[in-house]
């Protein structure tokens, strides 16, 4: 019987539902013979792992000959009559095993041919060459650990519907190596990141994730309500407010790793919870946070991958150069062959109605500006580019310009057409804060959902006074996504948000 989950048309799919049920019912009886022989899977409580395929693979000529014992899934059987070659998959790949019945014994072979690919077991045995020349394991015994009651996905075709493997993870993971081997890089990213800021002597933290004002961002956050304070309460949207906190506080280098919330659209680069690491460093501005971004990238890059030049859906991103900068400004003058120092904002805002960008009552000149980058720009910035000086518009927490009282000491990091960082030189005016602050409540009444809330708590920890700061926040996720060559953030969290299947 063929149980490809490919090449069905929707009439058959009854079919389907149909021999698989019957599939589990088969498994289902050959757990049940096994229970009522006393030899039931699921009553063992550990197993002996002493090495895992790769190490045998890494190792072999040490260990030829050599007693080890494994554990993993059976992905493959190949049936031989009294021996029989099975594909055993752990978490660092497979290994092929020899299982000969003249080995493990005629009562314990009959067993054995009773299992089914998806099974797991423990195998023990000698590492040793077949004729072929691959690697493999000789059983001298084998045990049956857990029952695979599901069968699964035909082996050559895999898993191939998305929307079965985002939903069910665990079943991706185990037909796609490729996919575990994603997440595997996401860990060893995400660890190479910490060692990258610890060895620059900043600490890490953890800030609340229940907060009255969500604020450091411009997005729209998820509501929730505390049922013993009886207080209305948001998920964190930003780390900033709370990270900035401890800067007052002395601790002059700080950094989080962590989930943020935002109630948004969907897309193959948005999921409303995702993973966001923001660090604060005191006595620095916007351009050490340039030269830190970079150089964390282009080491982590060199640590995960072994090359600072990484292919993206086929463009080789250069990591080993140095970022390219141009101001927003600039970039617009490039790009939308507009020079908005020449402009008034009528004038923006007629060019902005000619070239079908929509102005709302509440939008000022650099609300345009920053509108004409996101039209007319983004698309162009492919190699990893520093967009720098943004609009006080759009820009509440950031410093404003020494040079230009419109704009700030802003940047965004662009790779491949994606904002990968924000950073600022950070205001540490408390005045000015207030101010700031002040426009985004002026917005927030006139319907801007994305807009801040004063956050008074953080106004009184700014009026202790604030060091000269540089902060930035980078896309985890984002960051991911380049350096394991995937188009969708959903290829690279373990459990995307999804919509509700219907009973």
């Amino acid at each position: 019987m063929n149980m490809s989950e490919n090449s069905i048309s929707p009439p058959e799919e009854a079919i389907r539902e149909e021999d698989s049920n019957e599939l589990k019912r088969i498994r289902l009886d050959k757990l049940i013979s096994l229970q009522n022989d006393g030899k039931d899977p699921f009553v063992i409580t550990t197993a002996n792992q002493s090495i895992t395929n790769n190490e045998i693979r890494d190792r072999f000529s040490e260990l030829e000959n050599k007693d080890v014992s494994i554990c993993g899934r059976i992905k493959t059987w190949r049936d031989m009559g009294k021996a029989n070659f099975i594909d055993v998959y752990d978490r660092t790949g497979r290994m092929q095993v020899y299982v000969r019945m003249n080995d493990i014994g005629e009562e314990e072979y009959k067993e054995f041919k009773k299992w089914d690919i998806g099974d797991i077991v423990e195998v023990q045995g000698f590492v040793f060459l077949t004729k072929r020349g691959e690697i493999s394991v000789h059983a001298k015994s084998i045990r049956l650990l857990s029952k695979s009651l599901l069968p699964l996905p035909e082996k050559y075709h895999g898993l191939t519907n998305t929307d079965i493997r985002y939903r069910q993870r665990y079943l991706d993971l185990i037909m796609t190596p490729e996919v575990k081997d994603t997440f595997f890089k996401r860990s060893q990213i995400i660890k190479e990141i910490r060692s990258f800021l610890d060895g620059r002597d900043f600490v890490e933290v953890e800030t609340p994730m229940l907060t009255k004002n969500a604020g450091g961002a411009a997005a729209r956050p998820f509501l929730t309500h505390h049922n013993s304070l009886d207080e209305d309460l948001k998920l964190r949207i930003s780390l900033e407010l709370y990270l900035k906190r401890l800067i007052i506080g002395g601790m002059e280098r700080v950094y989080e790793i962590g989930r943020v919330f935002r109630n948004e659209g969907i897309s193959v680069r948005h999921n409303p919870e995702f993973t966001l690491m923001e660090l604060y460093q005191a006595y620095t501005d916007y351009n050490g946070m340039m030269e830190l971004v970079e150089s964390m990238i282009r080491h982590v890059a060199v640590k995960v991958l072994g090359t600072a030049k990484v292919m993206f859906e086929g463009v080789e991103l250069d990591f080993e150069k140095p970022f390219e900068k141009i101001t927003m400004t600039d970039a617009v003058k490039k790009y939308a062959d507009v020079d908005f120092t020449l402009l008034t904002f009528e004038e923006a805002k007629a060019l902005a109605k000619e070239k079908g960008i929509q102005v709302e009552s509440r939008h000022k000149k650099g609300d345009i500006l920053s509108m004409f980058f996101e039209e007319f720009c983004e698309q162009h910035l492919e190699q990893p580019t520093f967009v720098i000086d943004h609009p006080i518009e759009i820009s509440p927490l950031a410093k404003k310009s020494p040079k230009n009282p419109e704009l700030t000491e802003r940047f965004e990091l662009f790779i491949s057409q994606r904002e990968i960082a924000n950073a600022y030189s950070e205001l540490n005016d408390p005045v000015d804060q207030r101010t700031r602050f002040e426009a985004q409540e002026d917005l927030l009444r006139q319907g801007d959902e994305e807009a801040n809330q004063t956050d008074e708590d953080f106004l009184t920890a700014m009026e202790y006074g604030m060091p000269p700061t540089g902060g930035i926040g980078v896309g985890i996720d984002r960051l991911v996504m380049l350096l394991t060559d995937s188009t969708s953030i959903r290829d690279v969290l373990l459990f995307p948000t999804l919509k509700s299947l219907d009973n």
